[in-house]
């Protein structure tokens, strides 16, 4: 097998191992919660923006509306969030949070601070994180498509 091609060179893989491995840290929290990951980076949004379409929450997550449609009706269907037709445009989806959806960040204010204790506990600094989020947002701002 020719070097370059070993998993271990890869950089692919290791970003792919953290991302799924972060993402099981953080499912005990979200169980709490009733929500899945993904639903949580949804909720996350609303949480900051209160109001965004479709089109915008596909844009800051780097979904297609493919992938956020069944997520959002489940949403919905658990009376987390509101999907209304524009009445501007009625081809625009607006996304907004129920009262259900507005309680819930109260509970959710708690899993940065616990997650950082995992880390904690794995012999991971907070101040690593915080350089591995500047650098990886820096790849990701990059001119790189």
């Amino acid at each position: 097998m020719k070097e370059i091609l070993k998993l271990e060179n890869q950089l692919c893989f290791p970003i792919y191992a953290l991302s799924r491995k972060i993402t099981s840290m953080y499912k005990p929290f979200l169980v709490k919660l009733g929500i899945t990951y993904p639903q949580y980076l949804v909720m996350l949004v609303l949480w900051e923006k209160e109001t965004v379409s479709v089109k915008q929450l596909g844009e800051y997550l780097l979904l297609d509306s493919g992938t956020l449609t069944p997520l959002l009706k489940r949403l919905e269907k658990n009376k987390l969030i509101n999907r209304v037709r524009s009445d501007k445009d009625e081809r625009v989806v607006m996304l907004s949070l129920t009262k259900t959806g507005e309680k819930m960040e109260n509970q959710a204010e708690k899993i940065p601070q616990q997650l950082s204790r995992e880390f904690e506990n794995c012999d991971i600094k907070p101040e690593t994180l915080k350089k591995l989020i500047k650098e990886v947002a820096g790849i990701m701002g990059s001119k790189c498509k």
